[in-house]
């Protein structure tokens, strides 16, 4: 297969070395495109392979390791390669979902940047067929104290919240985290979940010669021009111009393209769609084309624009949001026009399947870009970077803090006014959480559940890092992602069943990030094994970095469980006075990596707590059994802070409990030999709180010996009402259930009402 000579438009610019470093590609991968085309590519065809051999689109340095997880199980329908994963559920019902990153926009553009991600993550769910039911996010910014990190942090949670209310999408999920390592480069991770019959799911495989390409949706403009190259390379001090490579948003739109692609989908006219996101036309043509072994033949001057004179180069690359491309069979052309029309959106021929597998652009006719296809998508250099850890991660692993420990009741305001751990209430009140009306867990709780509309069946959501734990022993920390995030979903009573991932991390370049890479993959791969939830899909974001360094790793895992009936839904805080306070799971007072350290001790340090996933499969085990049983009234897992702050969270309840609920707790049976500061806030991995009446929590108490799961009762809920008290070994620490209230509900607010109404990006 050899391609014609492409034409050069009158204007383009000639191509020399520095345009090809412009374009981010190396001399070598140059000289592997003018080996496929066995010719030099004009500047169009420069622009093609620029964005598709991004590592945005090409995953040219974590192909190799992504082979390390387990994509296959019996409830997987679709695993990666497609717009997102779908996993198998009950009643002939299927989940599908993803999560990607937004990062770089973000950092130059906080609204738009994050809204698009919102839009994007849309895009891939309901591509499958799929009714997007809820949303969900994983965000990171640089300490609070710093107003350029306030305005990051405002601009990003409007735009995330503005385009999810205007499409009517609940987010019922999430988690915010702030460190100095994202100062420079923030990280928006955003997940959605959407449902759809077994039968019903499509995939977005080009095929039929003669059948005919249509972009419909939005007109496409210069926005978003080569945003995939954008987020391939790190911030720099000069990426604020990069600014017109941010989409613009439209949410309205999107709700209209939403309902037009799912009645498209239903009618039976077409047999492929999928999203124009990063790389735009290039990408969603040519992907499809590749998946179907077909070539495509695309014209576009027929591409609706809504700005005068824009090239093809422009057109091919534009990112511009609410667009998507769809392969329609070719009688019925007339009959997908329509269907958009009904939702005012237009549908316009552009092009055609074709069977000599070439990937052929014409612009009014003549040809400007002419690559074999299965090239342009597979003959992308694939590299294996050196991995070694730096020494430096090593020696903090084995360093432990000056021994300082402060008041109990002291450290545990300290932790609980962190607002990496305190309520994120001032993030989630602009979301709204309700819309649909199938929210059964809300945000607040240790995962979001939605009902499936006409059902008892819930999906239970999650997303979940410890990046000081990756930092530290990407290994472990990689597991302990998804050991978490299995167990947030075992604790509302939902069985976990899949995951998807956004790996994000700084250049793959350097020896010491790309180790930290492929050790995290590791850890992820084993658990995933090991509890039953494999990888249906992701991203990797690389180039994370800014000029003071790269961003800690943070690989996010978003976690998806199943319920069968809703109304066994378990909640994370506390109900009933008199209830007792079971301790699931082992206590061994691992402080290392921990949040005391780090947020009270100032010392990020240690080896991270070790994941003992077969103890972890059992206390989810267990956890599924009591919910499925009723015998619990909350239950929430052991976490960030410890035992200590899982106790005060639980006592403190939703920011909708009208008031928090006291506890009386006496630990001085698991305390041991260990000192207060280890019981407390040590945070050992396997671990939850439960609350039952005491009848019930008899029986959970013979129920976790035949699970194998250690279990100890050691409080009562209510008690003298408005006292948080812990009877320690040699102490008993009390605090005032209204000021733990207080210090967590006003942490962030608190912060945010010091921001400067006129700060800006500067």
């Amino acid at each position: 297969m050899t391609a014609t000579r492409a034409e050069v438009l009158p204007g383009e610019p000639a191509i020399t070395d520095d345009l090809v470093r412009e374009h981010g590609l190396r001399p070598q991968e140059y000289d592997t495109i003018k080996s496929i085309l066995q010719r030099e590519p004009t500047f169009t065809e420069l622009g093609i392979f620029s964005a598709l051999w991004s590592e945005h689109c090409s995953y040219k340095h974590s192909r190799s390791i992504l082979k390390l997880f387990p994509t296959e199980g019996p409830n997987v329908l679709q695993g990666p390669g497609e717009n997102a994963g779908v996993l198998r559920l009950t009643d002939g019902w299927a989940v599908a979902f993803k999560i990607e990153s937004h990062n770089h926009p973000t950092a130059v553009e906080p609204y738009q940047g994050a809204a698009t991600g919102v839009g994007g993550i849309l895009r891939d769910v309901f591509t499958m067929g799929a009714r997007p039911i809820a949303l969900l996010n994983s965000l990171r910014f640089g300490p609070l104290s710093d107003p350029h990190n306030r305005y990051l942090f405002a601009g990003a949670v409007r735009g995330i919240g503005d385009y999810g209310n205007c499409v009517g999408i609940p987010t019922v999920g999430g988690e915010v985290s702030f460190s100095p390592s994202y100062a420079g480069n923030p990280l928006i991770n955003a997940m959605c979940v959407g449902v759809v019959r077994e039968d019903e799911v499509i995939r977005a495989v080009a095929e039929g010669s003669g059948n005919v390409l249509l972009a419909v949706g939005a007109r496409t403009g210069r926005d978003g021009i080569h945003g995939a190259s954008f987020a391939s390379e790190a911030l720099t001090e000069e990426s604020q111009a990069r600014r017109p490579q941010v989409q613009v948003a439209d949410p309205f739109t999107e709700k209209l393209l939403l309902e037009a692609s799912l009645e498209l989908i239903a009618s039976g006219f077409i047999v492929a769609i999928q999203d124009m996101g990063a790389a735009g036309l290039t990408s969603s043509s040519a992907e499809m084309a590749a998946r179907g072994g077909v070539g495509i033949e695309i014209d576009t001057a027929r591409v609706p624009t809504r700005e005068p004179d824009m090239t093809p180069y422009e057109i091919l690359l534009s990112e511009s949001q609410e667009r998507m491309l769809v392969v329609a069979l070719r009688d019925h052309v007339a009959d997908v026009e329509a269907i958009m029309h009904k939702w005012e959106l237009e549908a316009v021929p552009i092009g055609q399947v074709t069977e000599d597998g070439m990937y052929r652009v014409r612009h009014a006719g003549v040809i400007v870009a002419e690559i074999p296809g299965r090239q342009l998508i597979e003959e992308c250099p694939v590299y294996h970077p050196e991995a070694t850890e730096d020494p430096l991660r090593a020696t903090l692993r084995g360093q432990t803090p000056e021994q300082r420990d402060p008041p109990p009741e002291t450290a545990l305001l300290t932790l609980l006014d962190e607002p990496s751990i305190a309520s994120k209430r001032w993030v989630f009140e602009q979301y709204d959480s309700t819309v649909q009306a199938s929210t059964v867990n809300g945000p607040g709780h240790d995962a979001g559940v939605v009902r499936i509309p006409g059902t008892s069946i819930g999906i239970a959501v999650a997303t979940d890092c410890t990046s000081r734990y990756v930092a530290l022993d990407p290994y472990e920390g990689g597991k302990a992602a998804v050991a978490e995030a299995a167990r947030n979903v075992a604790c509302v009573g939902a069985r976990p069943i899949g995951i998807t991932n956004c790996l994000n991390f700084g250049s793959p370049e350097k020896a010491d990030v790309f180790f930290q890479f492929r050790e995290a993959c590791r850890g992820i791969a084993e658990a995933c094994s090991a509890l039953g939830t494999p990888v249906t899909g992701g991203n990797v974001s690389f180039y994370n970095e800014h000029p003071q360094g790269a961003i800690d790793p943070t690989p996010v895992i978003g976690m998806v469980g199943v319920l069968d009936d809703v109304a066994n839904v378990l909640r994370s805080s506390f109900t009933t006075p008199g209830d007792a306070i079971l301790l699931l799971g082992r206590t061994r007072g691992h402080l290392g990596a921990s949040a005391y350290w780090e947020y009270v001790l100032d010392a990020v340090v240690g080896s991270p707590p070790p994941v003992d996933l077969a103890d972890e499969k059992a206390l989810q085990s267990l956890l599924l059994h009591v919910a499925g049983r009723s015998l619990a009234h909350s239950c929430h897992d052991v976490s960030d802070g410890g035992l200590a702050v899982a106790l005060a969270e639980a006592c403190i309840g939703t920011p909708y409990q009208a008031t928090p609920i006291g506890a009386i707790v006496d630990i001085r049976e698991i305390q041991g030999n260990l000192t207060d500061a280890e019981v407390l806030f040590g945070e050992d991995q396997g671990r939850a709180i439960l609350s039952a009446s005491p009848a019930d929590a008899a029986i959970v108490l013979t129920e976790a010996r035949e699970f194998g799961v250690p279990a100890t009762q050691i409080g009562t809920v209510g008690g003298d009402g408005d006292i948080f008290q812990i009877q320690l070994a040699r102490r008993r620490i009390e605090v005032d259930t209204a000021v733990l209230h207080q210090t967590y509900f006003d942490a962030i607010p608190g912060r945010m009402d010091t921001m400067d109404p006129q700060a800006t990006d500067n």
